[in-house]
């Protein structure tokens, strides 16, 4: 489904990411799933038209966004008011991992003048407040490309005002390899719900703490399983070692696991393959099929 706000096709902020996702994949066709990620990452929630995804992805960046900024910045602007409030947390949540009191902070707001914001924006359908286990509630966007926009164009609109695409780009050849990790990680667990079939998982989110310990994964199912989990956007294949370093995560948390998960952009090494069964569950891009169909 989508809708026109103020001129600016932008898919129904209804629709849970892997509803759109499963809109991108089918609409666009990629050649496989690491492009169908990556450029997600960056185009998600927005109707393009077809995207040749097998693009590099600053080609795409320039030709759809960059060189259509100015029509593009006025709609957003509709969603936002133009407030500069909005935009600076916006921008705050996209260049952060999403954590209230560091948006905050980033942002160079007070709480309860944060607390505000952010609840109007939520209410706009921009972003969306998700519960984690351990510390502070998170951030999130709820379009992808949102996220792109205001990590990437909306702080340096200046430049780009002017047709100067130079630090645009520099920002992005410094963070494009780890820019489609949340969407990554935010997919994954939208997989472990399809896949967790007969014992199914009722509760998803991070674990973390304030004293900076992350766990990617923390779900609980129907018979009150504990899926503990990592979430590897890396183009190494991921190593036993790993493993190890979550379990001793776990026991530093004093979370006890009944199961854990690793999902892996490039795959498992040989040793780790060989510990896969009930308490160990892996899974790559190739998973992702279970997402679209």
């Amino acid at each position: 489904m989508i809708f026109i706000y103020k001129g600016f096709p932008i898919l129904s902020k209804k629709e849970t990411l892997k509803e759109q996702f499963k809109n991108f994949y089918n609409e666009h066709k990629p050649k496989n799933f690491e492009d169908a990620v990556e450029k997600f990452a960056i185009f998600g929630g927005v109707a393009w038209g077809k995207i040749d995804t097998s693009k590099p992805a600053d080609e795409l960046i320039e030709k759809l966004i960059l060189d259509d900024y100015r029509y593009i910045r006025n709609d957003i602007t509709e969603l936002t008011d133009g407030q500069p409030l909005y935009h600076s947390i916006l921008s705050a949540v996209a260049q952060s991992d999403g954590k209230l009191h560091a948006v905050y902070k980033r942002a160079n707001v007070e709480e309860g003048v944060g607390e505000k914001a952010v609840a109007t924006l939520c209410e706009r359908g921009i972003l969306r407040q998700k519960r984690c286990k351990g510390a502070d509630d998170k951030l999130f966007f709820t379009l992808p490309f949102l996220r792109f926009w205001f990590a990437f164009i909306s702080p340096l609109f200046k430049g780009i005002r002017d047709g100067n695409y130079d630090e645009v780009k520099e920002r992005w050849q410094a963070h494009a390899n780890e820019f489609a990790t949340l969407t990554f990680k935010e997919l994954s667990w939208d997989l472990l719900r399809e896949t967790f079939v007969e014992d199914s998982i009722m509760e998803m989110s991070e674990y973390w703490q304030n004293d900076g310990l992350t766990i990617d994964i923390y779900g609980l199912t129907k018979s009150k399983k504990r899926v503990i989990g990592l979430c590897k956007y890396t183009n190494a294949k991921v190593k036993k070692s790993e493993l190890t370093r979550l379990q001793e995560l776990c026991e530093k948390a004093n979370i006890k696991a009944d199961i854990f998960v690793i999902v892996a952009k490039k795959g498992f090494s040989s040793e780790l393959k060989a510990l896969k069964g009930e308490q160990l569950k892996l899974y790559t891009l190739k998973n992702f099929k279970a997402l679209v169909g």
